[in-house]
């Protein structure tokens, strides 16, 4: 299970990272292991407003449909198009090339309420451990 330091992480295990033109988001390591293979991503369209704590979209796995919500408030910049044709890529890169958007924050808005890696390790370990 990966754990990047470089980015902040959510209770409902979605990943967000501070980037020069934003906030990029995804989800974890963690919830791509659990929904099994991914074969359907729906993200919102550019332009399209986003609360933190709220769902911005689905993913559709062979075993389930997850909402993915948002980890900021903000305005969705820009979206991974690959994702279209290569949902799978949520599973082979959750960090990388399975992102899912890139957020430009609403002003004042931060990923200091988010947990770092170690807290979200401790969390997915409190999570499995409960299961």
């Amino acid at each position: 299970m990966e754990f990047p330091q470089d980015v902040r992480y959510t209770k409902a295990h979605e990943w967000a990272r501070g980037e020069e033109h934003g906030i990029r988001v995804g989800i974890t390591d963690f919830a791509q292991d659990a929904l099994g293979d991914v074969v359907y991503v729906d993200i919102p369209e550019v332009g399209t407003e986003v609360w933190a704590g709220e769902p911005f979209g689905e993913v559709e796995s062979t075993k389930s449909v997850s909402d993915v919500y948002a980890p900021v408030s903000g305005t969705v910049a820009d979206r991974n198009a690959l994702l279209a044709d290569s949902p799978q890529l949520v599973n082979e890169a959750p960090y990388g090339d399975g992102w899912m958007i890139l957020i430009e924050p609403a002003e004042g808005i931060g990923l200091d309420q988010l947990m770092d890696a170690a807290a979200y390790r401790t969390f997915t370990e409190t999570a499995e451990t409960e299961s």
